[in-house]
Formats: C-alpha cells, structure tokens, sequence
C-alpha cells in the first residue's frame, strides 16, 4: 500500500515523510540504478531519506524503499546520521548473529546473520568520497540498505528453517497484500565475507 506524502512540524522545520513501501511491492526487488547526477533532486532525496527514516523512525532506508530506484540509502545508527550513495561493500570474515527488522516489514523481527565488519565505499549528495565503516549495528544496517539497493530483502539472507518461519509470521502479518517471494542473493559469497 502506498499513501502520499505527510508533512510533520519538528521543532520549527516541516519535514517531507514519503510512505514506505512494504514487502510485496515489486520495486522492492528491482536492482537500483547508480546515481550519475549529483544535483538537487538527489539532495532532496536525501533529506526525503533520512526525514522519513527519522519519522518512522527506523536504523536505516534505501531510496527503493520510498520508490525511487536509485542506489542511495540513509542510516541513523548511536545517533550518528548519514547516506551514502552508489554503495559498494567490503565484508568481513566473522559473522554476527541477531535479530533485524525491516521498515518494509512493520512489526516484524528475525534473526538475520550477517558479516561482523562492513566497510562501505561510495559517495555523498555532492559527489565527493565517502567510507561507513563499522561493526555490529552499523555493519548490520550498511549491510541491509545496500541489500536494498541490488533487490535483495532480509529474508533472503536466512538460512530455509528461519526464512520458513518468517515467511509464515509475514503472511500473517495484516499489512501484506500479495503472495511473497524469495530471492537467492546474486552475490557469489551470499553475503558471508569477501
């Protein structure tokens, strides 16, 4: 389900709140185009990103999350808020366990694995060199939004016993609107380690 934007007053200033696009939606699992123009609209995407995140409120949101099929994500992880646009991923060996939970799936938390270390590399709103790099809850978060960015979604990265689980709390769930599907990750290493 997709509803218009809202406009929330926080402390003097109107903030854009676009609607999330929950599981089922297809653009939720179309690979995002790298971004090649680093110009207003890409700004206000930004501040779309990251207003909406904050509102939600939520770790992290990609832009096909909102629908826009650009590969930029926003992250708000022990109060530090960023993006990073054109992502690429560098992932350790050691593996973390834990839950996560995903604005496109409201309510809802599994246990998801994911590589312990992540050092992404991209860019900011204005074109210029940027680095996330982090462990655990912003490793995890860096992992999840760029997974966003290729089409993949949480559930795909849990192993069949869990992501049968999930998938029957998900057609449970009074938000969803379709039969879900699942997708093997495109990566070679499925997201274990470089």
């Amino acid at each position: 389900m997709v509803r218009g934007t809202a406009y929330l007053l926080v402390e003097g200033k109107l903030l854009s709140v676009k609607p999330i696009r929950l599981f089922g939606d297809p653009i939720l699992r179309t690979p995002a185009q790298p971004v090649v123009d680093f110009d207003k609209e890409l700004r206000q995407l930004v501040a779309d990103l990251t207003e909406t995140m904050l509102a939600a409120p939520g770790a992290g949101l990609a832009a096909p999350q909102i629908g826009v099929g650009l590969r930029v994500f926003a992250y708000c992880v022990d109060g530090v808020i960023g993006h990073l646009v054109n992502p690429s991923l560098a992932l350790s060996e050691e593996q973390q366990d834990g839950e996560e939970g995903c604005l496109s799936f409201p309510g809802l938390k599994f246990p998801t694995p994911r590589a312990m270390r992540a050092v992404a590399t991209g860019v900011d709103e204005h074109g210029e060199p940027l680095v996330v790099e982090g462990t655990e809850l912003l490793a995890r978060c860096v992992q999840h939004e760029t997974d966003h960015l290729d089409g993949v979604l949480f559930v795909d990265r849990m192993d069949p016993a869990q992501r049968k689980l999930a998938m029957k709390a998900i057609r449970e769930a009074e938000w969803v609107g379709g039969p879900p599907t699942v997708r093997v990750s495109p990566h070679a290493t499925f997201g274990l380690g470089m």
